[in-house]
């Protein structure tokens, strides 16, 4: 799987290629997470441009909140930027997702952006379960992640890719895919997560600065055309949980490649290729509902919204 990503731990920093374009967001949101009589809550909001949340709501009564955000665009497009910051008190637990896939439509001009910022405090949780991000012919995007945890906090993170179609039906025909998180643990760099697909017109591509034959080919997409990832932080994770995760995974072969890379500390991330949307989601939605029961008692999450 190292062809379609680049893990980095402490000590271990991605180069820079680019300078961030400096611009004002198109949308943004901040969002802070508190507790009150046992129920996690927003203790401050605010949100302005193309982006909105939801009212919250409760999907059990283990007292995690959920929120959903909403583009009311439809869309990124060139040039635009998106921020979101989050912030998640002592004790407070947060499910954040979307209210359907993010599509990244023709950037002729610029790159579109997303840029996330959280901060967990101590026994705080937070999981990011955002619909698939669909990239459409001459689509170029850039999302970054800086999360920043306490050593007892929990985090999961799932994210699914999609080609979007493209009028001759041809796949892979956005530019560029960029996503980078970057996990600070306990007051340290616990890793750095890369992954960059970069198709060309001429049916190549470049991952992390080398030469491809063809992106869907082997030692790159191996004849898939979907990626999916799960990024997990929790100081439970050993060595059975992962053990018991593999094999969960092994249900899914012939249909997908997958597997596991363990970070510099208590965390995994998950990769796994495949040929539709609906094998990624119905993956991740196992492998969350597992440590979601093992950690919190609560049930599988059913987001889906197609």
């Amino acid at each position: 799987m190292t062809a379609v990503t680049a893990l980095a731990a402490v000590g271990e920093v991605a180069a820079v290629t680019a300078a961030r374009a400096v611009k004002a967001p198109m949308g943004e949101l901040r969002l802070d997470i508190g507790v009150r009589n046992g129920r996690s809550l927003a203790t401050g909001q605010y949100h302005r441009g193309a982006l909105r949340v939801i009212r919250p709501h409760y999907l059990d009564d283990s007292g995690q909140v959920c929120y959903v955000t909403v583009n009311p665009g439809g869309a990124y497009l060139g040039g635009d930027l998106y921020t979101m910051d989050i912030t998640v008190a002592e004790h407070a637990r947060l499910l954040l997702t979307t209210q359907s896939a993010t599509k990244i439509y023709k950037t002729p001009n610029s790159y579109a952006e997303q840029r996330l910022a959280v901060k967990l405090a101590a026994n705080s949780s937070l999981e990011y379960m955002p619909g698939q991000l669909i990239a459409y012919r001459g689509a170029a995007y850039r999302q970054s992640a800086l999360i920043e945890m306490d050593a007892s906090a929990s985090l999961i993170m799932a994210e699914v890719l999609t080609p979007g179609w493209s009028p001759d039906g041809t796949p892979f025909r956005y530019e560029q895919l960029r996503l980078r998180n970057e996990i600070r643990y306990g007051g340290e760099l616990l890793a750095i997560d890369n992954v960059l697909l970069t198709p060309t017109s001429a049916g190549t591509a470049a991952v992390v600065g080398r030469p491809v034959a063809d992106i869907a080919g082997l030692a790159f997409m191996e004849g898939f055309s979907h990626l999916g990832s799960l990024l997990v932080v929790d100081a439970r994770i050993d060595a059975a949980l992962v053990a018991e995760l593999q094999q969960l995974l092994l249900k899914y072969e012939p249909d997908t490649l997958t597997g596991i890379s363990l970070l510099n500390g208590p965390g995994f991330v998950v990769r796994a290729l495949a040929g539709s949307t609906t094998v990624l989601t119905s993956m991740m939605d196992e492998l969350t509902g597992l440590l979601r029961e093992r950690w919190f008692g609560q049930a599988p999450l059913n987001l889906r919204k197609y």
